[in-house]
């Protein structure tokens, strides 16, 4: 099973002949991914790594069967991508662009929802299913199939925490990198239910950090809608107040908005949280 993607998921690529996208889909086709086409506008009639590009999603969705692209497309662009993906028959898009203003992402967005296509990111490392399809920039070795579930806001994070389940011989089902702006298409509490359904996931690792509430958003839901465990991960428990972090999502608006807020209603709702990073497969394990 897994969620989202598998080895039957045909994949479109949004800016594929450009320096980032062909150097991704080479990637993604090592893998073994099933990447059925391109889409560069101006570009379509030609071909890459004997992939057919297309002028438009739509025309490339109408061509090749596709129901998911992934998008590398410069920022000022990709509020275009991805408007150009609302106007097709394309079920998910994962938006891997950085620096999309906040405005367009809205739009987009919006646009996206009113169509029923799912969006994952923008600024985000993408998806994979071990074994089956990856989606995006995270490094394949890391990954191993298995039976827990991750989502994370950060890419290094979800680097980190994949690594010690896999080191630890658990492997993951599905990794998502749901992205850090603060417009993104999918948060944890879009995902968990997914994961909840799915027979192939034990246990599922939230990485979250400050910012927003979709973490306590996110414990709500769990505390009253689901049987699987949830193990925790906060970063930024030293983060000043008032001070964009790294990601555009990541700053103390609040003190509800801190790390420390956020551990204390994840724990209250029953969910463990790993102090660090090496903290999680024990807490993992003790939940199986």
């Amino acid at each position: 099973m897994s969620i989202l993607v598998n080895k039957d998921t045909k994949v479109i690529v949004q800016g594929i002949t450009g320096r980032d996208g062909s150097f991704h889909t080479s990637q993604m086709i090592e893998y073994g991914t099933n990447i059925v086409g391109g889409v560069t506008p101006k570009k379509g009639g030609q071909a890459i790594f004997d992939k057919p590009v297309f002028n438009s999603c739509q025309e490339a969705v109408e061509a090749t069967g596709a129901d998911v692209s992934i998008m590398y497309v410069p920022a000022p662009f990709a509020k275009t991508a991805m408007l150009d993906a609302a106007n097709s028959d394309i079920k998910l898009l994962v938006a891997i662009t950085e620096g999309v203003p906040t405005l367009d992402a809205l739009q987009a967005f919006e646009a996206l929802q009113a169509k029923g296509v799912r969006l994952i990111g923008p600024n985000c490392p993408g998806l994979i299913t071990p074994g089956e399809c990856k989606i995006g920039i995270m490094p394949a070795s890391i990954h191993k199939k298995g039976r827990i579930g991750v989502i994370s806001r950060s890419g290094t994070l979800t680097y980190e925490i994949v690594n010690e389940l896999t080191n630890a011989g658990l492997g993951e089902s599905t990794c998502v990198g749901i992205g850090g702006d603060p417009i993104i298409g999918s948060k944890f509490v879009d995902l968990l239910p997914l994961f909840e359904e799915d027979p192939e996931t034990d246990a599922i690792v939230i990485a979250g950090e400050i910012g927003g509430q979709d973490e306590v958003i996110a414990a709500e839901y769990f505390k009253n809608h689901m049987k699987k465990p949830i193990i925790g991960f906060m970063a930024g428990l030293t983060a000043p107040k008032g001070k964009r972090m790294g990601h555009a999502g990541a700053i103390v608006g609040g003190e509800d908005d801190t790390a420390a807020a956020k551990i204390e209603k994840l724990e209250a709702a029953g969910i463990p949280v790993a102090k660090i990073i090496s903290d999680i497969v024990p807490l993992v394990q003790g939940k199986l």
